[in-house]
């Protein structure tokens, strides 16, 4: 008789062990090449007619052998959907067979873990284009962008990704920086809750959200893509840090890209106290560190740091970072041979190699039952992929509608002089400027139209798209619409012009819409590597814009673009300015029902607007000596401030009771007031805290946000909102470096933007100054009470 023998899974295919068993145990059953492996991605683009990936191309890496590398392993694949058009479900068989390659090619059947750019959706093609971050920004709510995130994050699970490049945590520090668009704001406050929330969404649907770029490269001199930064302690501690910290603490990301520049003469990706001491050892991230696109090679190439590319991988790897993307180039044979020669200990890449496997492990990968098949394909035919065709949708009626409501929140309303918005029944329209007809006029640079599509002119675009001048003869079917080009976005071509201001004259209402072109490397006027030396509009559409000015016709301009600028004389004279940030596959219909009064404007500006296009950099988190003086002739006053934006019914704000005047420096104060709709229609107000601090052992800036709420009202609506501001959100880093409470007067203004203060008390902190760490309170509360109307 026969005796059946059971073959034990191996302990790291086994569940029912410890996590850290299971890494330990595979680590010490892989050969040296088999480690390194796992620490290095793979740039491949899916296949059009679902067969297997191919490695993809690019000019700063050399060909690779991806059959050589199969048998080893693979930690990632890079952009499978990302990196040329195909059909989501034909992507998604493609990712699905090589993966199976890649499970039966290895000795362990490790799958690789594929990552792909969602900054502002999932680039795809074919997948929803939701705003940029600079619009999540403008809607100052933290929700609809969780909402947001979580519907990208489940589009991206669905076809067989594991992980997502954003969010973009840099603050904004000079407007003329190309990545802006990419970014939430100029607060660390706005950014850091903003992206939390982001990462919140995306890690709830199974993505690992991933933080870049870690850290100061918003900093960068003169607003130059890559340029090093000039990052004091306390401005890398007080403004850029916090949103890292946020995202890490409450957001629960799992992994971290570290920044190109170099702070002070230290590469971040070479910085081990950045890397290790403070996110590991001080804010207790366990997840990984992945290299920003080339960026450990840039340690020998761009920095000038490391001998070679052995010596480049050894930097990286004793600083912290575990991964080297977008392809092998360091991690590979140089980091093998450099090990065989007892140039780096092979415990560096023990300690890289454990994070990425439990990663791996937690996501069910080294599970025996992982299965390669995605979600979006179970019960199709892998065999017939022709039928598969257009099978998965990435642009469904739920996501748009989230796309719509980003868009709507995001849209900000500038000024309304005398009331033009909204337009009642406007009969002759001339819709003048670059921006008015361009259907990709809505989105940003990492959109994958822009960032991929434009290299593929033949095909098309793949989701909907309307253009301004669709909207607009949708939202205003009666009136006659005339459309004058007038000029381009960047060519500075002033024969359009007189045409243009010819087409005005015969109007009623001119609608200028101007902007920027998202593009990458200077191929746009916003986006990576699209630096500006000056905030003047692009081209010659300041020009265009002056001539509308004297056409003797109300004018009112739309911005559809990645940074603000300064508009010159529009911002007294134009009948009203509506901006809004690349807002998306639903936002000329946003801003068509603004303009209409379908939808009253509530979003917020998250940067300020300048007035004068050479006072860079400046923010409003300036101190004392960053305003307006005697002592120079710049004035740095923007002509609309952070937070700014108006609405179409009024607020009244009163009766303010500060329930704690005093409070010790491990205390909290509570404040109360009353916010009113005392205008005809619903409204949403977004109620802005902010703390000014008099009197401080070291520079602060006149103020700064630390707290907020959108509160919607209907007309004659009021509501009671009860405020906690802890004493931890005064802290600072002292003059010792570390983040303290000093006893003192604080000055709590209630505001509608960073101009507008509305309601402002003084409050007494008390007691010893206080050190305070990362069990600190991040947040002042709100609690809007009974309601009540007339």
């Amino acid at each position: 008789m026969a005796v059946e023998t059971s073959h034990p899974a191996p302990v790291w295919n086994d569940p029912s062990r410890p996590l850290a068993t299971r890494v330990a145990a595979l680590i010490e059953a892989m050969t040296l090449e088999e480690k390194t492996a796992q620490l290095y991605g793979v740039w491949v683009g899916a296949s059009a007619q679902g067969d297997e990936v191919a490695p993809h191309q690019h000019d700063m890496e050399e060909a690779v052998d991806l059959e050589a590398l199969m048998p080893t392993g693979l930690g990632q694949l890079t952009r499978p959907f990302g990196t040329a058009p195909v059909d989501p479900a034909l992507g998604a068989l493609s990712l699905q067979r090589t993966q199976a390659r890649i499970v039966s090619a290895n000795r362990f059947g490790v799958p690789a873990l594929a990552h792909e750019e969602c900054l502002a959706g999932f680039a795809a093609w074919g997948a929803t284009a939701y705003p940029v971050p600079l619009s999540w920004g403008a809607t100052f709510d933290p929700g609809a962008v969780r909402r947001m995130a979580a519907a990208i994050g489940r589009d991206m699970r669905s076809v067989g990704i594991h992980q997502g490049l954003a969010p973009v945590l840099d603050v904004v520090r000079d407007a003329r920086w190309g990545r802006v668009e990419e970014t939430i704001g100029e607060d660390p406050y706005l950014v850091a809750t903003i992206g939390t929330a982001y990462v919140q969404g995306l890690e709830s649907a199974g993505i690992i959200a991933t933080l870049k770029h870690f850290v100061g490269y918003s900093a960068s001199r003169a607003g130059r893509n890559l340029a090093p930064a000039s990052i004091g302690p306390r401005e890398r501690a007080d403004v850029l840090l916090p949103p890292f910290e946020m995202a890490v603490r409450e957001g629960g990301a799992r992994a971290v890209m570290h920044a190109y520049n170099d702070n002070d003469g230290v590469p971040a990706a070479a910085d081990r106290q950045l890397l290790t001491g403070l996110l590991r050892d001080t804010w207790g991230f366990d997840g990984t560190v992945v290299a920003d696109y080339f960026g450990i090679a840039f340690l020998k190439t761009l920095h000038g740091v490391a001998a070679d590319w052995a010596d480049a991988a050894h930097t990286a790897l004793t600083a912290g970072v575990d991964v080297e993307l977008p392809s092998v180039k360091t991690f590979g044979e140089p980091l093998v041979q450099a090990v065989k020669d007892g140039r780096i200990p092979e415990s560096l890449i023990d300690g890289a190699l454990s994070r990425v496997l439990r990663q791996k492990a937690q996501l069910g990968m080294l599970d025996p039952d992982w299965d390669p098949v995605p979600a979006a394909l179970r019960g199709t035919d892998p065999d017939d992929p022709e039928a598969l065709r257009g099978k998965v949708d990435l642009d469904p009626p739920a996501n748009r509608e989230l796309a719509r409501e980003l868009a709507e929140k995001a849209v900000v309303l500038l000024s309304n002089h005398d009331g033009v918005l909204p337009l009642a029944t406007p009969r002759r329209i001339a819709l003048v400027g670059p921006n008015a007809t361009e259907a990709t006029a809505v989105l940003g640079c990492y959109s994958f139209p822009m960032h991929v599509g434009v290299q593929h002119p033949t095909v098309p675009v793949g989701i909907d798209l309307p253009t301004l001048h669709d909207a607009l003869t949708a939202e205003f079917p009666d009136a006659a619409i005339t459309v004058a080009r007038g000029t381009g976005i960047d060519d500075g071509d002033l024969s359009g012009i007189e045409a243009a201001v010819d087409t005005a004259r015969n109007a009623d209402i001119v609608i200028a819409v101007l902007g920027d072109r998202a593009g990458l490397f200077g191929r746009g006027t916003s986006g990576e590597g699209c630096d500006t030396e000056s905030l003047t509009l692009p081209g010659a559409q300041q020009q265009l814009l002056d001539a509308l000015l004297d056409s003797g016709r109300p004018v009112v301009t739309v911005l559809l673009a990645g940074r603000p600028y300064a508009l010159g004389r529009a911002v007294d004279e134009s009948a009203a300015i509506v901006q809004s940030f690349f807002p998306g596959v639903e936002g000329t219909r946003a801003i068509a029902g603004v303009l209409s009064g379908r939808t009253n404007p509530s979003g917020r500006l998250p940067v300020s607007v300048p007035r004068s296009p050479g006072a860079q950099p400046t923010t409003y988190l300036g101190a004392r000596l960053a305003q307006v003086s005697d002592v120079s002739n710049i004035d740095p006053t923007p002509a609309f401030g952070f937070g700014h934006g108006l609405s179409y019914t009024t607020f009244t704000w009163s009766d303010l009771t500060v329930r704690t005047q005093q409070a010790s420096t491990g205390g909290e104060f509570t404040i109360a007031f009353t916010l009113r709709n005392s205008g005809e229609r619903t409204g949403t107000e977004v109620v802005q805290l902010y703390l000014h601090d008099p009197t401080a052992s070291v520079v602060q800036p006149v103020q700064r946000l630390v707290g907020y709420s959108r509160v919607s009202l209907a007309p004659g609506e009021a509501r009671r909102i009860d405020i906690t501001v802890p004493a931890d959100v005064a802290s600072f880093t002292g003059r010792d470096g570390h983040r303290i409470v000093e006893p003192g007067d604080l000055e709590l203004r209630l505001a509608s933007s960073s101009t507008t203060a509305h309601l402002t008390t003084t409050v007494t902190l008390t007691g010893p100054v206080r050190t305070v760490d990362g069990t600190r309170r991040f947040h002042a509360t709100f609690a809007q009470q009974g309601r009540h109307e007339e």
